[in-house]
Formats: C-alpha cells, structure tokens, sequence
C-alpha cells in the first residue's frame, strides 16, 4: 500500500445480520488503486455477504461505503458497475452459444442507426480493450468451444467493458491448471499496474502469497488483521484464519491396498449434447487407496462421476462394484450396497436446498431405519441425527430446523462431505471434496479421508486442486477429452508436469503422454 494513495473504495463499520447470524459486524477495510487484495476466513466468516454488499446484492444494515471517498449507496449491480466496481463469479454467468464478443457487450451493445447491433464495431472494441489490458482473445470464438481459462477472461474483460475500476475475483483459481494460474496472475499484475483494483477472495494460501500484496483477514463477522503479504506466511495466516494451529502438509503411511472394489471396463457415456463424453475408460481402485483424476474441467470428469453413481446412462462398458455389475442398478441401490458420493455440485446434486438441515442429513438413508417410521418418519430420530452430524462435522447452521439454502456454500459442502462419511461407504465418489471450504475445513475433510482410507475403503478422488490430488492420492490418472491418458505417481511428478498432461502435452523423456 502506498501511504500517499486515497483508498478507491473504503467499506467503514459495515454490519449485515440474519436471523440468528452476524454475518459482519463493524468491518472496515479500505482498498486501494494498483494493488492486488486478498480477502480470506474461514466458511461462514462474512466474506461472500461483504462482497454482496459491495456489489449491490445486499445492503448493510449499518456502516458505510466510500467510493473515491464520497459516501455511496449501493442498491443493485448496475449502481456498482455504474461507480466503477465489477464482480467475477467463481461460477461463469456466459452464455456458451455467443461469441466471446456477444458476452462481452451483451446488455450494453453498440448500436448501428439506433437499432440494429454494431457487430463490427463489437468486435473492435473487445480487440481495443484485449490489446490494452494484454489479454489474447479471439472476439468471433464461440464461448463453448474456448478453454475454462479464456472464459474467465471474458468475464473480466466484460466488467473492464463496463467501465470496472475495481474488480472482485471469487475464488478465480478454483478450476484452472497451474499454467492457467500464471496466466491469471500476469492479467491482475497487470490490472494493477494500470491503477486497478483487484480483490481476491480464494482459500489458497500459497496463491494468495504469490498473487496479492496486501491480505485482510475475517473471522467470524470480524476483521483480524491487515497485513501487507510480504510480513506474513501460509502458517501465520491459517492461524489467523481459524484461530489455532493448521496442519498444511498431509503425512500419509505407504497404502496398504487389498482386493478390487470398483472396475470399469471399457465404458462410454454421452454428455448432455449427446457427444462422447467418456471413451472407453478403463479403471481400477482397490480397497485402502486413494486414486486422483486430474483433468482440465469439461473433460469427462463430471459425467464419470454420473456414471458411477447412476444418474448418467453408460452406452458402452461394465462398472463392477466387486463382483457386481453396476450397469442397469438404481441410485438407491447403489447407495445400499456401499457407493457413497459427494457431488460436484453441492446445490444440484447434494442438497434439496428448501428442505431443513435434519432432512438434509438423512438424505440417502431416508428409506431405512431408524428413520423410516411406517408410512412416516421418526422426527425425534430424524432430528437427533441432524443435530449429531452438524456438531461432529462443524457444520456452522442457526439449527437443524434451518433450510438447506441457508447455509453458506462452505457449511453446505461440510454437510454433503459429513452425510456421505457417515454412512460408511466401502467406496466413495468424492467430487471436489473441498471445494468453497477455508483451509482449517479442508484439513478436517483430508483426515477423515485418510481414516476412510486407512480403514480400507476405497477412494476415487475427482479434484481440480492440484496440491489436494498430489498430498491425497497413491496413484493420478489424468483424463482428456473423454479418456485416461496417463497414469502418474504423486511423490515423482509435479504440478506443472501434470498440468502439462491435463492439457494434451507429453512428458518429455518419461514415455508419459496425455494424448
């Protein structure tokens, strides 16, 4: 931070409540032109609900927001974008049949004789404003058909078109490889070196060191501390973050594998569009190991999860769950014979966000004893599991009677994670496992993995986190366009190695290829 700069935006004595949670309590920060931000606490902390303010989404019940130090009222996105603050979601809001231009200037289109869209034109100023800000991309390329990466930078260069001088980053590293990280990090450098303000919200510790300059931690509701990146560590900010100690570093036993408990032989699967998304994927894992897909998003990785579990069809292949084939079974049955899954989309697949947290917790379950109660359910049992789960798995709620959509994300994935351990599967689907969790959370869901493991259960490990897939599993497959291109050892290979094979590339001298 430089001391002679005026703060481009200052949050002052900010305080937002909801029924039964303060969600801030008198924060105040003040962020500053040329300068990468970092915003990090634990699930829960405020972090999300103070950026909503920000942007518009809430409004505070108390406290202040300054932009160019004039008192603002800030009443939806489009008073943000007005004053100059943009936002881009962890979750991409394109539409993927228009070209990067089409999204770029949808909602605010230059127009020819008043009327009709200036597509030329369009495509001018997306070139103007790439060639300026250093980003390279192709203004006629459909969004459907660029990278997962390109797409984040459409989405910045969306609110730079609008006129951002501060831009919010959400968690913009979580499905990138680490040579897409780089690249993120050349664009906010350069952001910043042209007077812009970038705050960014992310869970990864290492990343934040390497990428910001000045960190703001929250804790409960509460700011901890401002400190400028270069005076602080990864331990000393995970301290901060949950309070004690964190362990960063996960130390496993060698695994002390037994028989096969899930065989895939040569399966098939289509995507939404009907198009091959798994193509003759071949796979094993064995009691007592953890095996890792790594992958790019949008390479087979969610529809094998689908197949596994049973709500995507298999159009070729066998699935065996020991000795039996999967192929034709029902989810329940699945479920019953010991196949848990934690879903990649906690909202969609994990929770029914308009039933209570007990509702959620039995999930899966429901059909069977000592919940099942004749035609009922047995709403002391339902409720006294509810309230065990929550506690056992720190799930942050104002009580088991609170809906689903109540939670913030990180306190729904814990519940998801905490329902599906609970039930004991012999083998477990773990779809980004720890997605939207801080770090004191992901510690929690690593070890009990560990103990899964050390149990002799099975794990097949579906993350976009490297470091996750590279401390957790005893064996990496990479998957690429629909098929498992290479197998890797975690303790040998490295995170730019596997990158390089998520995306096509060979390992040179290895004999190892991803395609």
């Amino acid at each position: 931070m430089t001391k002679d700069k005026l703060p481009i935006v200052e949050l002052k004595g900010i305080t937002k409540t909801f029924p039964g949670v303060v969600a801030n309590d008198q924060i105040s920060i003040k962020f500053y032109p040329g300068e990468v931000h970092a915003l990090l606490g634990e699930n829960g902390a405020g972090k999300t609900t103070l950026m909503n303010i920000l942007y518009g989404l809430y409004p505070p019940d108390s406290g202040q927001v300054l932009v160019q130090g004039k008192p603002v009222d800030i009443g939806s996105p489009n008073d943000a974008l007005s004053l100059g603050i943009g936002m881009v979601h962890q979750h991409f809001m394109l539409v993927p049949p228009f070209t990067v231009a089409e999204n770029i200037v949808l909602g605010n289109e230059p127009r020819k004789r008043r009327m009709f869209l200036d597509m030329e034109k369009a495509i001018a100023d997306v070139e103007q404003l790439s060639s300026r800000f250093g980003f390279q991309v192709d203004p006629r390329a459909k969004v459907e058909d660029i990278s997962v990466g390109m797409q984040q930078r459409v989405e910045i260069l969306k609110a730079l078109y609008r006129g951002a001088e501060v831009l919010i980053l959400d968690e913009p590293t979580a499905v990138l490889t680490p040579q897409e990280v780089d690249e993120l990090k050349e664009i906010t450098d350069n952001l910043a070196h042209q007077g812009k303000a970038i705050i960014f919200i992310t869970h990864k510790l290492q990343e934040v060191m390497a990428m910001s300059q000045r960190i703001t931690v929250i804790r409960a509701g509460k700011v901890v501390d401002s400190v400028a990146t270069a005076s602080t560590d990864p331990v000393e900010l995970a301290r901060m973050m949950v309070g004690r100690d964190v362990v960063l570093k996960i130390d496993k036993d060698q695994a002390k594998t037994g028989e096969v408990l899930l065989h895939l032989q040569d399966v098939w699967a289509e995507d939404d569009r009907n198009l091959p998304a798994l193509r003759g994927v071949n796979l094993q894992v064995k009691a007592g190991e953890i095996v890792g897909v790594a992958g790019v998003d949008g390479n087979g990785q969610r529809e094998l999860g689908e197949v596994l579990i049973g709500i995507r069809p298999v159009s070729r292949g066998h699935i065996f769950l020991r000795k039996q084939d999967l192929i034709g079974t029902s989810v329940r049955t699945r479920k019953d014979i010991g196949l848990g899954h934690i879903p990649e989309d906690r909202q969609r697949r994990g929770l029914i966000l308009d039933f209570s947290l007990a509702e959620n917790a039995i999930l899966g379950k429901h059909h069977r004893p000592p919940f099942k109660k004749g035609v009922t359910y047995d709403v002391a049992q339902v409720r006294a599991y509810g309230e065990k789960l929550l506690a056992t798995y720190d799930v942050r709620a104002a009580g088991v009677e609170a809906m689903g959509k109540s939670l913030s994300g990180g306190n729904q994935q814990k519940l998801v994670v905490g329902r599906e351990l609970d039930s004991n599967p012999e083998l477990l689907i773990a779809a980004q496992p720890t997605r939207g969790l801080d770090v004191g959370a992901i510690e929690f869901v690593h070890r009990r993995l560990l103990e899964q493991r050390a149990a002799g259960k099975g794990i097949l490990l579906i993350s976009f986190e490297l470091e996750e897939l590279m401390s957790l599993s005893d064996r990496i497959v990479v998957i690429y366009e629909g098929q498992l291109v290479a197998e890797v050892d975690p303790k040998t290979v490295t995170e730019e190695q596997l990158g390089l094979l998520m995306t096509g590339g060979q390992l040179e001298g290895t004999g190892v290829q991803g395609a």
